[in-house]
C-alpha cells in the first residue's frame, strides 16, 4: 500500500466513494483504486458501463458479467479480496467460488475494448499484492478486512446507481463531520438542559462524574470501559466522552449501539435535542430487503452520530449481504458506544469480541463499553491480551454513593401472578417487569381485572414505536404529576429507560436483568427512604429456558443479605457463568470463529451445511443475534389520520424514495419472531408490501389500544 490515491480513482463516479470508505478502513488507496477501476453498476448505467458502450461495434450496451470479469481483473493481486467485486450484487459467498472462475465467452475481447479505451488498466495485471502486509498474516483480520472493502465497494454501488436514478450528476455524499462544532453545540445545549432542573443530591454525582469522564476523552483511541450505575447520566456521560474522543483524535463519526428500540428511540430524541436532528441518524429497522429499490434505500450511516441497536449492529458486521454490509466501512475509524453491554448474546460473545479487538487494533475504532452491569471480559481468552482502560478509578465507591434501592425476595414459597397483581394493585404506583410478552399481557390483565378503575399500562415491543413512545410520554407525565400508575412491561423498559417508581416488582431473571429493573426505582433518589425491588419467581410464569443458565447462577450467588448492586459479587456471576457455560470454546462461537478463517462468509452468516442433507445449513450455528428470525409487520390500523397506510400505498406503488417512506414507516413497524408469524391464522393476516418478501408486511388484524398488536395467544417463550 502507497499510502496515497492511486491516478486511476479518477475514471470511475464512485471510486470517490469508494476512497472515502478505504481512507477510513486503512488510510491508502491503492486497493480502493483498484476496485473502482473494475467496478460497474450494471444495467443501472454506471460509469465504466458507459465506457464500454462507446467502444462496442453496434453502439449497444455490452452483455457481459461484470462482477466476474472484475473479479477475475483483480484476483491475483487483490487476491481474496476480489471476493468482494464477485460479491456486491448477490453477497459474500466462499473463496472457491472465486478459485473457481474462468473467462467466459467474449470475456477476453471485452477486456481488450476494455484496455483500449483505459490502457492503464494494465498494470492492474501486474504487480505486488495489493492487500496490507498483515492481512496476510491473520485470517481473521483478513476476513474482517475483506467485510470493510466489501461495505466500501457495495455503498460506492449504491450511491452511484442511486444517483443515476434520480438524474444526479453526483452521488449524495455528506460532507465529513465538524467533530469539534458538535462538541461545542453539544456543551451548549447540555448547559441548557440542565440550567432549568431543580437539581437533586443524585445530580451532583452525575455531574462530577460527567466531567472527570470527558477529561479522560484525550486517552488514545483503544477500548474504554464506563462502569456507571443506572441512573448515573451513562447516556449524556458516554455521548459526551465519545464526542470528545472524536474530536480530540480525528474520528469520522460516533456510533451508539443500545439492546432495545425502545431505549434507541429515547436516547436518539436525546441527543437530537442536544445535536440536532440534522446530525442523528436513528437507525434500528429490519426491513432491509434484497429488492433492488428498496435495498438502495438501506441506511449507509453517512451521517456524524448514529444511533442504532446491537442487533442491527452485529448482523450486520456478521452478515453477507449488500444491504446489510453496506454501513460496515463507517465503523472504522469510528466511536462505538455499546450501551447496557451486558445485554450482549453470551453464545455469541467470542465472534463480537474478536471483531471489536480488531477493529480497535487495526482499523482505528475506539469502543466505549457503558453499562451499571459490567461484563468481566477480560476472562475470555479472546481478550485477554487487549487493554481495557477504565474511565472510573473506584466503582465501588459510585456505587456506594449512588445506592437507592433494597431488594426483596419472594422465590420460596412461590408466588402466583395473581398474587403478585394484588400485591401491584397495592400500591399507588408501581412498575412490574416479566420475561416474556405472553407473561405482561397476562399480568396485565390480572391488574385490570383487579382495578377496573386504575391508570393500568402496558408496555411490550408488540406496541409500534410511535405508540410505546406516547405510552411513555403518558407514563412520564403521570409520574411528574404524582397521579397514581401501574405499569406491567417486558424487560424493554430495565435497561436506559428514564422511568422513577417507589417500588419495582421484577420476575426472576439473571442478575444483570435484576440490577437493571431496579435502576427504574427511586431513580432520582427522592424518595425519603429507599426504594423497594421486589424478585419474585412465580408458580405459573416459569423462567424461559433462554434465561435458565443465569438464573442459575443469581439463585447460588445472590438473595437476603447480597444483591446485584455489589460489583464485587456481580464479577464473581459473571466469572462463574462464562465458567460454567464454557463461553471460550462453546460449539457456536467455536464454529462461526473457524468459519470466518476460511473465510466462509456464507456459513457464518447462514450457517455451516448439514452434512448428507443436500445444500441444508444448520442455522443453529450461524450468527444471528435473534435466534428467532423477525418478521417485520406495519400496523396501519392504529393511527387514526391513516398516515402509515397511505405510506404503505406509496410504498407499493413505487411513489417517493423509498429510503424516506421506510424511515417514516419505521414508527409503524412491529417486528414479530417468524414462527409466531408463520402460524397460518398469522399469515392469513399479513400481506407482503413486496410481492415474494414476506420479511415486510402491513398487518392486516386486530391492533389492541392497549397491548398492540394481537395475534392471538401462542404459546411461545418470545421476549419480543
Amino acid at each position: 500500500m502507497t499510502g496515497r490515491w492511486h491516478p486511476l480513482a479518477e475514471h470511475v463516479r464512485s471510486t470517490s466513494m469508494l476512497a472515502r470508505g478505504f481512507a477510513d478502513v486503512f488510510g491508502a488507496g491503492d486497493l480502493a483504486a483498484a476496485l473502482g477501476l473494475v467496478h460497474d453498476a450494471g444495467k443501472a448505467a454506471c460509469a465504466w458501463q458507459d465506457k464500454l458502450v462507446k467502444v462496442s461495434a453496434t453502439g449497444d450496451r455490452v452483455n457481459i458479467n461484470h462482477k466476474n470479469l472484475g473479479a477475475l481483473l483483480l484476483r491475483d493481486r487483490a487476491l481474496a479480496a476480489a471476493m468482494a467485486v464477485l460479491a456486491h450484487h448477490g453477497g459474500l459467498e466462499c473463496p472457491q467460488d472465486l478459485a473457481s472462475l474462468s473467462p467466459g465467452p467474449g470475456d477476453e475481447q471485452a477486456l481488450e475494448r476494455f484496455f483500449d479505451v483505459v490502457p492503464e488498466a494494465r498494470a492492474l495485471t501486474d504487480g505486488p499484492p495489493l492487500l496490507p502486509e498483515a492481512w496476510g498474516e491473520s485470517m481473521l483480520l483478513g476476513e474482517m478486512g475483506i467485510r470493510l472493502v466489501f461495505s466500501a465497494l457495495v455503498d460506492a454501488d449504491h450511491l452511484d446507481t442511486g444517483a443515476h436514478a434520480e438524474g444526479l450528476a453526483r452521488p449524495r455524499v455528506a460532507p465529513p463531520a465538524d467533530m469539534a462544532e458538535l462538541v461545542r453545540r453539544f456543551e451548549a445545549n447540555r448547559a441548557l438542559s440542565l440550567a432549568g432542573r431543580e437539581l437533586s443530591d443524585v445530580d451532583g454525582v452525575r455531574a462530577a462524574l460527567y466531567d472527570d469522564v470527558v477529561r479522560r476523552a484525550a486517552g488514545q483511541p483503544g477500548v474504554y470501559r464506563l462502569p456507571a450505575p443506572t441512573g448515573s447520566g451513562k447516556t449524556m456521560t458516554s455521548a459526551g466522552f465519545a464526542l470528545h474522543h472524536a474530536a480530540r483524535h480525528g474520528k469520522a463519526r460516533v456510533i451508539v449501539a443500545v439492546p432495545f428500540t425502545t431505549i434507541t428511540e429515547q436516547n436518539a430524541d436525546v441527543y437530537r435535542q442536544l445535536l440536532g436532528a440534522d446530525v442523528v441518524l436513528e437507525h434500528h429497522s429490519n426491513a432491509e430487503l434484497d429488492d433492488r429499490r428498496l435495498r438502495l434505500a438501506a441506511e449507509n450511516w453517512d451521517a456524524p452520530f448514529v444511533v442504532t441497536t446491537t442487533v442491527q449492529l452485529f448482523d450486520s458486521l456478521f452478515g453477507r449481504k449488500p444491504a446489510r454490509s453496506r454501513k460496515l466501512h463507517r465503523l472504522a475509524n469510528a466511536v462505538v458506544v455499546l450501551d447496557e453491554v451486558q445485554a450482549l448474546p453470551v453464545p455469541l460473545l467470542v465472534p463480537i469480541l474478536d471483531a471489536l479487538r480488531l477493529l480497535s487494533r487495526h482499523f482505528g475504532t475506539t469502543v466505549l463499553l457503558a453499562s451499571a452491569t459490567q461484563p468481566s471480559f477480560e476472562h475470555l481468552a479472546v481478550w485477554k491480551s487487549l487493554e481495557i482502560r477504565p474511565l472510573v478509578d473506584d466503582p465501588i465507591r459510585l456505587f456506594t454513593r449512588l445506592r437507592r434501592v433494597r431488594y426483596e425476595w419472594q422465590l420460596d414459597p412461590r408466588p402466583t401472578l395473581d398474587d403478585i397483581a394484588a400485591q401491584i394493585c397495592g400500591e399507588r404506583q408501581a412498575l412490574a417487569v416479566v420475561n416474556t410478552v405472553a407473561h405482561a399481557r397476562r399480568l396485565y390483565r390480572l391488574v385490570v381485572d383487579r382495578r377496573p378503575d386504575a391508570e393500568v399500562v402496558h408496555l411490550s415491543t408488540r406496541m409500534c414505536p410511535r405508540h410505546r413512545e406516547l405510552t411513555l410520554r403518558r407514563i412520564r407525565k403521570l409520574l411528574a404529576d404524582q397521579e397514581p400508575v401501574l405499569v406491567v412491561s417486558t424487560q424493554l423498559v430495565e435497561a436506559g429507560v428514564d422511568l422513577d417508581f417507589p417500588v419495582v416488582f421484577r420476575a426472576l431473571a439473571p442478575a444483570e436483568s435484576l440490577q437493571q429493573a431496579a435502576g427504574r426505582a427511586n431513580r432520582e433518589g427522592r424518595l425519603p427512604d429507599m426504594g423497594r425491588v421486589v424478585v419474585f419467581d412465580a408458580v405459573d410464569a416459569p423462567v424461559p429456558a433462554f434465561y435458565r443458565a443465569g438464573v442459575d447462577k443469581t439463585r447460588r450467588l445472590f438473595g437476603e443479605g447480597r444483591d446485584p448492586d455489589d460489583p464485587v459479587a456481580l464479577a464473581e456471576y459473571y466469572r462463574r457463568l462464562y465458567t460454567g457455560l464454557n463461553v471460550d470454546d462453546a460449539r457456536r462461537g467455536a464454529v462461526i470463529q473457524d468459519n470466518r478463517a476460511e473465510l466462509d462468509f456464507r456459513a457464518v452468516a447462514d450457517g455451516p451445511r448439514i452434512a448428507g442433507v443436500g445444500s441444508a445449513r444448520d442455522r443453529l450455528l450461524a450468527f444471528r443475534m435473534i435466534d428467532e428470525d423477525p418478521v417485520t409487520l406495519i400496523v396501519t390500523t392504529w393511527d387514526e389520520q391513516g398516515r402509515a397506510a397511505e405510506l404503505v400505498r406509496e410504498l407499493r406503488a413505487g411513489e417517493g424514495p423509498a429510503g424516506a417512506l421506510l424511515r417514516e414507516l419505521r414508527g409503524y413497524m412491529v417486528a414479530v419472531p417468524r414462527v409466531v408469524a408463520s402460524s397460518a391464522h398469522v399469515r392469513a393476516l399479513c400481506r407482503p408490501v413486496v410481492h415474494g418478501h414476506d420479511e415486510l408486511s402491513e398487518w392486516c388484524g386486530d391492533y389492541d389500544a392497549h397491548v398492540g398488536l394481537d395475534e392471538g395467544e401462542i404459546a411461545k417463550e418470545t421476549v419480543w
